[in-house]
């Protein structure tokens, strides 16, 4: 009984010192992590500037398959947030400051413990050098728990390594991989849409979009509207010399809306017309490469433009259907005129009498 009295006594010592020297450890941590992504700085930067695109990369997120993400109107840029819940805590993130491909300041709430996480990003040889520092505060029994597991700049500078792994080779696969074909002419069919209008930069569309989603999702389910097919978008205007390009995101309906004046919303109607379809599966960065190639596909083939009709960028399958971005289906719309119809060539036959019209191949069409 001496034996084990002692033992026991013994052990409580060594708990007592184990929670002094644990309670004296500093609760602040600041931790410094860097890795180069193998992709240019703009492609990394608004990866990461949407919050939606963390399910794929953040270690912590990918090792928890409990957890479940909310994401309010606004994902990217200033303001931008998300929350979470699991059996392990819930937790938000909010985004604070944004300086366009070069940082961003965010602060995350986690089973009530603070922290903040600054982004740098650097041109660099082989990619983008991304610098992620998180800076925060830990409770007694968060030191215990990162004690035990070697400290909380391991714990930390482990969680962030993982995830700028992640990230790099996420991006190397999911950005970069895609496919483009032209399926051939269409008759695409009209419909009523809502919509809405913006003017921005060229480099600015996609985020806007992303933006604009959202909150065109929010207004259909405040007013208990269906939407009548995926969304789209319709290209008003390109104006390369002043970068400017106008467009509007847009819902399909299956009748007519009328929207109260002063409304951000608009309704609209398009009318059905003859189309080049071009199909991009992948990342909304290659849409110019897939709008390039149906320009082409227009040319070699002595297609005709229609100008009195927009383009327009159908997303059959996009971040809200799937989150790899590899598996995104785009549907691009350049409007053409049909081809005419061919004439027919009339060729006397051997014996003579009768005429028969034979008709001139042409390029099959898909209706």
């Amino acid at each position: 009984m001496r034996i084990l009295k002692y033992i026991f006594l013994l052990l409580f010592l060594i708990l007592v010192g184990l929670t002094v020297f644990v309670s004296t450890q500093r609760a602040n941590y600041d931790v410094t992590r860097s890795k180069v992504i193998k992709n240019p700085k703009a492609t990394v930067f608004n990866y990461i500037n949407d919050y939606r695109n963390w399910e794929t990369f953040g270690s912590w997120i990918l090792e928890d398959e409990s957890i479940k993400f909310t994401y309010p109107e606004l994902t990217s840029g200033k303001g931008a947030s998300c929350s979470w819940t699991s059996d392990d805590g819930n937790g938000n993130l909010k985004t604070f400051f944004v300086k366009d491909n070069e940082s961003i300041y965010q602060k995350m709430v986690s089973n009530g413990e603070n922290s903040e996480f600054f982004w740098k990003f650097k041109d660099t040889i082989g990619g983008t050098k991304v610098t992620w520092r998180t800076k925060g505060t830990l409770d007694f029994k968060s030191k215990v728990l990162a004690f035990f597991q070697g400290g909380i700049n391991s714990v930390v500078g482990d969680t962030n390594e993982k995830s700028l792994e992640n990230l790099n080779k996420t991006l190397d696969y999911e950005i970069n991989t895609f496919n483009i074909k032209v399926n051939g002419i269409v008759n695409r069919q009209g419909g009523f849409y809502l919509k809405q209008f913006k003017v921005c930069k060229e480099k600015d569309v996609t985020r806007n979009i992303k933006i604009m989603l959202p909150r065109m999702r929010r207004f259909f389910e405040k007013n208990s509207l269906v939407m009548n097919g995926k969304p789209f978008i319709i290209y008003h205007k390109y104006d390369r010399t002043n970068d400017l390009v106008g467009f509007s995101v847009c819902m399909p309906i299956r009748d007519s809306i009328h929207i109260s004046e002063g409304s951000d919303m608009e309704s609209g109607e398009l009318k059905p017309y003859t189309a080049l379809k071009t199909t991009l599966v992948g990342d909304y960065s290659h849409t110019q490469q897939t709008w390039n190639k149906a320009y082409q596909h227009i040319a070699k083939n002595n297609l005709v433009r229609n100008t009195s009709q927009q383009i327009i960028e159908v997303y059959s399958k996009n971040m809200d259907d799937i989150k790899s971005p590899s598996k995104w289906v785009t549907e691009v719309y350049v409007p053409v005129y049909p081809k005419a119809a061919p004439r027919p060539v009339y060729r006397k036959p051997a014996d003579s009498t009768v005429v028969a019209p034979v008709v001139t191949p042409t390029e099959t069409t898909t209706p």
